[in-house]
């Protein structure tokens, strides 16, 4: 039975870069993003529940789901993001914990890249939590970049999880990755080494 590392940050502190990092050692990921998208394919149970919840105006001409407009409506709406995630949880939880189960019996570390770990409260189901860390001012900075958002929309989906210093606090494990890609490399390899080799 391997380790299980869960992995989380918060949007646009690098959590991806960390992951591939991870990846290139060959080690598995369940990635609840992945999950997440296949929860509310064509003809699940989780889209039918967004539908029934949200309407069919959610949905794009060939059934799938809008998710431009459902982000839009959910990131500007605190009671209907919390309502989304509590409709979509119990089938994001089964198919999480489904595969962590799997590939645990494959290798001696599984990393579990969840977003939301902590709202999720899945850090009872993995041994240790490692946070992607940046602060909150450079985490706006590169999320405007990427996302070519304004400040305000930015703030907003920051907004929306829990605060990236309260998510180091309570970490096992923290990846800093202010600096190089080169640099946070460098602590990810070293914390393989010491931990898991």
């Amino acid at each position: 039975m391997g380790m299980v590392l869960g992995l989380t940050g918060g949007i646009a502190t690098g959590k991806s870069t960390v992951v591939d990092l991870f990846k290139k050692h060959g080690f598995p990921i369940v990635d609840a993003d992945v999950i997440a998208r296949e929860v509310v394919e064509i003809g699940t149970p989780g889209l039918a529940e967004i539908v029934s919840e949200f309407g069919s105006e959610m949905l794009l001409s060939d059934g799938s789901l809008n998710r431009k407009k459902l982000g839009a409506l959910i990131f500007s709406d605190d009671e209907k993001r919390v309502k989304l995630n509590q409709l979509l949880s119990p089938f994001l939880r089964a198919a999480i914990l489904s595969e962590i189960d799997e590939k645990q019996q494959q290798a001696k570390l599984v990393i579990v890249d969840i977003p939301l770990l902590y709202e999720g409260g899945y850090e009872t189901f993995v041994d240790q939590v490692a946070v992607v860390y940046i602060p909150e001012e450079l985490q706006l900075d590169r999320l405007m970049k990427r996302d070519n958002l304004t400040r305000t929309e930015a703030k907003q989906r920051v907004d929306s999880q829990l605060p990236i210093e309260q998510k180091r606090q309570r970490a096992n494990i923290v990846f800093d990755n202010q600096k190089t890609v080169e640099e946070t490399k460098k602590s990810v390899d070293k914390w393989i080494s010491e931990n898991i080799f």
